[in-house]
């Protein structure tokens, strides 16, 4: 973590409906094809876990993970582009991770854009090894771009 990141330590907590238009306006900034508004609430009513990193009170970030039968995956994990490259996203990926395995996940895995060089070099610093690719995964301007599946055990 840099020293931007050290200035303050910012709170993880659980995730509530009154969250989502914050959640949402964050993914909207960080991504081109976002998850819906609609997607976060199904997750939360499903039972999933989520959690959102605040800055100074107010979200700048936030994970979405589900947990069943020993496998954790995560769903989602984004850090506001304004204040990435600080440190917080592997601050709330290993939080995660600890929730995962208080859960009872033994395994968990996750997907990342091959683009995404900045989340591969995060997960890959954290343990998580490529064990996959998943073709035509996400929705892109081109028309759709793979997924790496990567995978560690907690």
């Amino acid at each position: 973590m840099n020293a931007a990141a050290s200035e303050f330590l910012p709170e993880i907590r659980a995730m509530t409906p009154r969250d989502i238009p914050a959640i949402y306006a964050i993914e909207a900034r960080a991504y081109d094809f976002p998850w819906s508004e609609k997607i976060f609430a199904d997750c939360l009513r499903a039972g999933y876990s989520g959690v959102v990193l605040e800055c100074h009170g107010e979200a700048c970030g936030y994970g979405m993970l589900s947990v069943a039968v020993g496998e954790a995956h995560l769903l989602n994990l984004c850090i506001d582009p304004e204040i990435q490259r600080q440190g917080f996203g592997s601050l709330l990926l290993n939080y995660l991770i600890d929730k995962a395995c208080a859960l009872g996940g033994k395994q968990m895995f996750l997907e990342v854009r091959p683009s995404n060089n900045a989340a591969r070099r995060m997960y890959d610093k954290a343990g998580f090894n490529e064990i996959g690719l998943r073709r035509n995964y996400y929705r892109a301007s081109s028309g759709h771009e793979d997924a790496i599946v990567f995978a560690r055990d907690i």
